[in-house]
C-alpha cells in the first residue's frame, strides 16, 4: 500500500505509562496501514490499546516513540491540522442533555467553524440519515440511548471529515439501533468515500468492515479481510445439540472446561457451537454423553477466539464443587422467587411499563430485553426494589415489594451496568465493605471474603485499589460484591457492555454455575447472542410485552430453528411495531420444560 493509499501509518509506535514501579505499555511497537475510503476495525480484548490507539490517532496524546502519520501528516508535529480535519466520536461522548438536538447540531457546527450557509443541506441530509428529523426540539437528554448515540454521530458528522474516528460507538445500544448506525456508516463510505476507523466489542460488526487488526496487550496479533480471519478457524468448527432437556448453557459449560480439546464454545441457533483444538479430534465429554457434533460454518468471532486463547491460555478453569453443580442442577425449580401481575408505572402522562405479568423460578436465567426506550430498565429496577411500580403486584423472595421493600432487599444482589464501587478502596477494603453493609458477623464475613475471592480468582488483586483494576477484574469484583451474602436473586444490569468476547465467555462459565447452585438470575443485556443462557426472556418495547419464551420455543413460533439471536430480536420488534400487539408468549419455565 502506497502512503497516498493510507490514511492511517504507524510504524513500530510504542505509548507507555508510568506506574508504580515501571512503565505499563499501552501499544508495543505496532505497524499497521489503514487504506484510505474503506470502512476500518479494530478488535481486541479490555487493556488491548484499542483507546490508546484512537486518541493517538486523533493527535490528543503523543507517542512515546515510533511514528504515525495520519493523512499523510506527522501526528505530533501537525497535530492541529490533522484535528482540523477529522471527525473523533469517543466512547463517552459529549452531548449537551440540556440543549435539544437542534441546539447540540449547531454547538458542534460552530466548535468546527461551520459556515451557517452550509449547514440546513447538511444538517437535513444527517437528520434524515438518522431518522431524528421529527426531534429537532428534543432535549438530548430526553432521548433514547440508541437516539444519543446517532445523536453523537451526527455531531460528529456536521462537517465532512476526511477521516472519521469511531470508538466502540455502539456499546450499550440495541440492535436495531445498532443495524441503523451501521446502514448510515456504509452509505457514508459508499456516497462520500469517507475513511472510517471504528473500534468494536461486536464482532458481527466487524464483519461488515473491509479490513480487520486485531489487537491483544498493544500488539497486532493478525489482520486481514473478515474472510482472512474466518479462515483461521477453518476446518475445526463444530455444532452439536445438546441431550433433551439440557440447557445449552451446561454443554458449552463441559466443553469450555475441556481446554485440551476445546478452544472455544458458545450457544448458537438452539445449539452449541464450539472450536476443536485439532480438525476431527474426538471430544471426551459428548462421547460420554452420546452426542454428535456436525461440521459448522466458522465466522470472525472463531478466528478472533483462536488467536485470543493462542496468546491468552489461562481461562477460568471451574472447581469441582462448580462441575458437580453443573451435573446436578442446571434446570429451574418450581419455586417462584419472583411474581409479577398488572405491573404498570407511569410517570405523569407516560405509560413506562403497561400491565405486564410473569414469574420467575428458582435457578432461572431470565433475560430482560428490549430496544432502547423500551421500558425494561424501568422494569428492571421495579423489581429491584429501586422503584416503586404504579399499580399492580410485584413479590420478590417471597416478599411483596409494595409492604417491606427493606426486607426483600436482603435477599437480593445487584451489578450495576457502570462501575459502581469504591475506586479508591482496595479490592479487600470493598469487600469487607459490603460484607458489613449487608450485616454479617465477623466470623461469618471473613468466611464469605475467602469464598468469593477464591471463585472468582481475585487472590492476587487483594491489595490492589479498585479503579486500577482492568475492566474483566472490575467485573469480578463487583460479582463477589454482589454475592457476598448469598442472596436468593442476583440482578445483572447489562454487566458484560462493552466487554470482550473472550471474558464474557468467562463472566457467563460463573452465572452458569451459581444458577446450577439454584440462584435465580434477572440480567438485561444488548449483546442478544446472550439470550441463548436464557431459560427464558422477555421483550418489550414502548412499555408493552411483545414476547415471552425460551429461545427455542420462540424459534419455533417464527419457524426459524436456528435463526440468530439478533435476526430473532429485530423480526419481533419489527413485527410488533407494525401489528401493536404481544406476540409469543409461554409465562412459565413449567411450559417451556414440557414444549421439550
Amino acid at each position: 500500500m502506497t502512503l497516498e493509499d493510507s490514511v492511517i501509518r504507524a510504524k513500530d509506535l510504542y505509548k507507555g505509562f508510568a506506574i508504580k514501579g515501571g512503565v505499563l505499555p499501552a501499544l508495543d511497537h505496532l505497524s499497521l496501514s489503514v487504506k484510505r475510503g474503506e470502512l476500518t476495525a479494530v478488535i481486541g480484548p479490555d487493556g488491548a490499546g484499542k483507546t490508546t490507539l484512537m486518541r493517538l490517532i486523533a493527535g490528543l496524546m503523543a507517542p512515546s516513540s515510533g511514528s504515525l502519520s495520519v493523512l499523510g501528516l506527522d501526528s505530533v508535529k501537525d497535530a492541529q491540522e490533522i484535528q482540523s480535519r477529522i471527525s473523533y466520536m469517543p466512547q463517552k461522548f459529549g452531548l449537551y442533555e440540556d440543549l435539544t438536538v437542534a441546539e447540540n447540531m449547531n454547538l458542534y457546527a460552530d466548535l468546527h467553524g461551520v459556515a451557517k450557509d452550509k449547514r440546513p443541506a447538511r444538517f437535513q441530509k444527517l437528520l434524515e440519515m438518522m431518522g431524528l428529523e421529527r426531534f429537532t426540539g428534543r432535549f438530548a437528554g430526553k432521548l433514547s440511548g440508541g437516539m444519543k448515540q446517532k445523536l453523537g454521530l451526527a455531531c460528529t458528522l456536521v462537517r465532512s471529515p476526511d477521516l472519521l474516528l469511531l470508538d466502540e460507538p455502539t456499546v450499550g445500544v440495541d440492535p436495531l439501533s445498532r443495524r441503523e448506525l451501521w446502514d448510515i456508516l456504509k452509505e457514508f463510505v459508499k456516497e462520500e468515500h469517507l475513511s472510517i476507523f471504528v473500534s468494536t466489542a461486536y464482532m458481527n460488526e466487524a464483519e461488515m468492515c473491509r479490513h480487520v487488526f486485531v489487537l491483544n496487550k498493544g500488539r497486532i496479533l493478525a489482520d486481514g479481510t473478515p474472510e482472512d480471519l474466518r479462515n483461521l478457524a477453518r476446518g475445526r468448527t463444530y455444532r452439536v445439540m445438546p441431550e433433551a432437556g439440557m440447557p445449552t448453557r451446561i454443554l458449552q459449560a463441559h466443553l469450555l472446561d475441556d481446554d485440551d480439546h476445546v478452544v472455544d464454545a458458545v450457544p448458537r441457533g438452539g445449539e452449541v457451537h464450539f472450536i476443536a483444538r485439532k480438525q476431527g479430534m474426538q471430544i471426551p465429554c459428548l462421547e460420554a454423553g452420546g452426542l454428535k457434533a456436525e461440521a459448522d460454518e466458522p465466522r470472525l468471532e472463531d478466528g478472533f477466539m483462536i488467536l485470543l486463547r493462542k496468546a491468552e491460555p489461562s481461562v477460568l478453569k471451574s472447581s469441582p464443587d462448580s462441575e458437580r453443580a453443573l451435573d446436578e442442577g442446571g434446570r429451574p425449580s418450581e419455586e417462584v422467587n419472583i411474581r409479577v401481575k398488572n405491573l404498570v408505572k407511569k410517570f405523569g402522562d407516560f405509560t413506562a411499563v403497561a400491565n405486564t405479568s410473569f414469574e420467575v423460578h428458582k435457578g432461572e436465567i431470565f433475560g430482560l430485553l428490549g430496544p432502547n426506550g423500551a421500558g425494561k430498565t424501568t422494569t428492571f429496577k421495579m423489581l429491584c426494589g429501586l422503584l416503586p411500580e404504579t399499580s399492580g403486584f410485584l413479590s420478590v423472595a417471597g416478599v411483596d415489594l409494595r409492604k417491606a421493600r427493606t426486607r426483600a432487599r436482603a435477599n437480593i444482589g445487584y451489578v450495576a451496568q457502570k462501575f459502581s464501587l469504591y475506586s479508591h478502596m482496595t479490592v479487600r477494603e470493598n469487600l469487607n465493605f459490603f460484607g458489613g453493609l449487608y450485616g454479617l458477623a465477623p466470623a461469618k464475613k471473613k468466611e464469605r471474603i475467602r469464598e468469593v475471592v477464591k471463585e472468582f480468582h481475585l487472590e492476587n488483586r487483594l491489595d490492589m485499589k479498585a479503579g486500577d483494576l482492568p475492566g474483566g477484574y472490575k467485573q469480578r469484583l463487583s460479582m463477589a460484591c454482589a454475592l457476598i451474602h448469598e442472596p436468593k436473586i442476583l440482578f445483572l444490569d447489562e454487566p458484560t457492555s462493552g466487554i470482550d468476547p473472550l471474558a464474557r465467555r468467562n463472566f457467563w462459565r460463573q452465572i452458569t454455575t451459581l444458577a446450577a447452585r439454584g440462584t435465580t438470575i434477572i440480567i438485561t443485556t444488548h449483546f442478544m447472542e446472550e439470550a441463548e443462557y436464557c431459560d427464558r426472556f422477555m421483550i418489550q418495547d414502548n412499555g408493552q410485552l411483545l414476547a415471552i419464551g425460551s429461545p427455542s420455543e420462540i424459534r419455533r413460533k417464527l419457524k426459524e430453528p436456528r435463526a440468530d439471536m439478533d435476526d430473532i430480536f429485530i423480526k419481533i420488534v419489527d413485527e410488533a411495531r407494525k401489528k401493536g400487539c404481544l406476540l409469543y408468549t409461554s409465562p412459565s419455565p413449567r411450559d417451556y420444560a414440557a414444549s421439550r
